[in-house]
């Protein structure tokens, strides 16, 4: 039997009238919704009943409100009105029609690097415009992307907005000790640790999902919460090259710089992320932003159930309260307990036991104590010879070194043109970040000396072929040839080239020659009449004038200037006499 949803055909506010149920998260459930008074169709989103009576709830949803009133940006989705009616907290928002990003990820799989890019790019763009408005979304994931009918791309539900506030723009949990408000898989470390945040975790967030359109699966899974929890905290996300060998290494980059578990190690925002990752697609050629990925990419659920299974979609991650284990939270100093309460009164309402033998104890206390010295001596003596790459994509010579010296790893560096990065920025590294090196060993660096120009030579007068020649070897490519009568370049010679001599071209520039055709011999039009003359006259390329005693050519040419078979430019004149019979 299905329960009726006693909203369905409800009138908000005395305007809004509920029509279709379309999705329900972990705060609030999503309807179609028709505005009476102004007569278009919205999208109505209404706080759970459970939570209406939860002031802090409350508080996030009218601030999700007014947060979105703040921009106005074509790919976030619009807040219209927000309001109350008996236990119905609601907004009305901008209603798109079409699917989501998970719909898409579930139906595909990984996409092309020029799809992703095409998806990742306005997402970016809609939390530019939050940050640089003083907004960080906190909960990015494909389930808030919405996809228009008409492929344009909207980020949807603020309802974990906040404002960033003092003086270094960080904005500290609401939510009590030991728990966390938002979606597992997109977790920032700093959120799970209960650090104060900033704009950063969106960055994070951000490159998360560039990993999942690019490979089809979330970089961190498990059989739980906790587990998931643990990877954001202790383990990089892998390069998306390991799934997708058609992703290049600029982006495998772009998503560790991303998700780097240290938020000083980030983009500082997504403008800044947005600005690197356009620099990167201009770099990247037509075949590498079409390249298809695996067939066999395709979403995995985000915890595994230990069964293999085959054609199941992965089930949908909400938004939630979720509790932090606390041995992943930092340690809290201990608080001092009154004599006669906590522990000790505790202790003494606890059924006594028999004595039990302290070897057993005693010897797995001895097991792992050996267990950690080993292990602690692996990881010091791994620590002392090696280090991992860190990402200093786009950053200056200075820079790059500052962040080698952190690592403990020095850099060599070579320079070479680049179409897309700026003069004197990194463009990549070897080995890759994230990737583990001796500490004896040097990370090569490759800096940018900015776009390679290259000036047009000097061409004019020469035959041809020649300065086909020319253009080949300074590495620009000779274009469309078109001819032109000239009296002073020999005919077969280049009269003049476009974009013109000295002009600085990226390689590979097509040039324009224009050849000299040479000079036209003067047609014979003695004898003919003045129509046939000056027909003549005009097929060869030249102008007529009359001259003589009959002004009025109505006889015969009797003679012309200059005479038949000179080699004369094209638009000479030429002047004609009659006789007068």
């Amino acid at each position: 039997m299905t329960l009726r949803d006693p909203l369905i055909g409800a009138l908000l506010d005395g305007r809004y009238r509920v029509e279709q149920r379309i999705a329900a998260g972990g705060m609030a459930t999503v309807y179609r919704g028709l505005d009476t008074r102004l007569d278009r169709v919205v999208a109505l989103k209404v706080m759970h009943e459970s939570l209406v009576g939860d002031n802090d709830f409350t508080d996030r949803f009218i601030r999700e409100a007014k947060a979105i009133a703040r921009l106005a940006h074509p790919n976030v989705v619009n807040v219209f009105d927000q309001g109350a009616d008996g236990q119905a907290v609601f907004l009305a928002m901008e209603y798109v029609p079409g699917s989501n990003l998970r719909d898409v990820l579930r139906d595909r799989g990984a996409l092309s690097v020029r799809a992703a890019l095409d998806v990742m790019e306005p997402i970016l763009a809609a939390l530019g415009a939050a940050h640089r408005a003083g907004l960080v979304h906190r909960d990015i994931k494909p389930e808030n992307v919405l996809i228009t009918e008409g492929g344009m791309v909207k980020v949807a539900d603020f309802g974990l907005v906040r404002l960033l506030s003092g003086t270094d723009g960080a904005v500290t949990s609401t939510t009590e000790a030991g728990t966390v408000l938002g979606t597992v898989s997109y977790l920032a470390p700093e959120q799970i640790r209960q650090d104060p945040t900033d704009q950063r975790v969106d960055v994070y967030a951000a490159g998360i999902l560039l990993y999942e359109l690019l490979t089809g699966a979330k970089p961190h899974t498990g059989d739980n919460p906790a587990q998931v929890m643990y990877m954001h905290l202790h383990e990089s996300v892998p390069a998306p090259s390991l799934s997708a060998p058609a992703v290049g290494p600029e982006l495998d980059a772009i998503v560790a710089a991303a998700t780097a578990r240290d938020p000083q190690a980030r983009p500082w925002d997504a403008v800044e992320l947005l600005a690197t990752l356009q620099r990167v697609r201009r770099g990247l050629s037509q075949t590498q932003l079409d390249a298809e990925p695996p067939a066999s990419s395709r979403l995995t659920p985000q915890y595994s159930t230990g069964e293999v299974t085959s054609v199941i979609s992965p089930p949908v991650e909400r938004t939630s309260v979720l509790e932090v284990p606390p041995d992943l939270l930092p340690p809290r100093p201990p608080v001092d307990e009154a004599p006669g309460h906590g522990t000790m009164q505790l202790r003494a309402v606890r059924p006594e036991r028999a004595p039990r033998s302290r070897k057993p104890f005693i010897w797995a206390a001895v097991v792992a104590a050996l267990l950690v010295l080993v292990g602690g001596t692996t990881w010091a003596l791994s620590s002392a010879v090696y280090a991992t790459v860190p990402s200093v994509l786009g950053q200056s010579q200075a820079q790059a070194q500052a962040a080698l010296d952190k690592s403990g790893l020095h850099g060599t560096y070579t320079e070479e043109f680049s179409e897309s990065v700026k003069a004197g920025q990194v463009i990549s590294t070897d080995p890759g970040v994230g990737q583990k090196l001796r500490k004896s060993d040097s990370v090569k660096v490759r800096l940018s000396k900015g776009p390679e120009r290259i000036p047009v030579p000097e061409l004019a007068g020469k035959p041809l072929e020649a300065a086909r020649k020319a253009l080949t070897d300074a590495r620009l490519t000779p274009g469309t040839v078109t001819e032109s009568f000239n009296d002073t370049v020999p005919k077969g010679a280049v009269v003049s080239v476009s974009p013109g001599a000295g002009e600085q071209l990226a390689v590979g520039s097509p040039i324009a020659l224009v050849v000299s055709k040479g000079m036209v011999p003067v047609p014979n039009v003695v004898g003919l009449d003045k129509d046939a003359a000056a027909k003549a006259l005009a097929d060869a390329g030249f102008k007529v004038q009359t001259s003589g005693l009959n002004l009025f050519g109505t006889g015969k040419v009797a003679s012309q200037s200059p005479p038949a078979g000179q080699p004369r430019p094209q638009n000479t004149v030429v002047t004609i006499n009659f006789s007068l019979f």
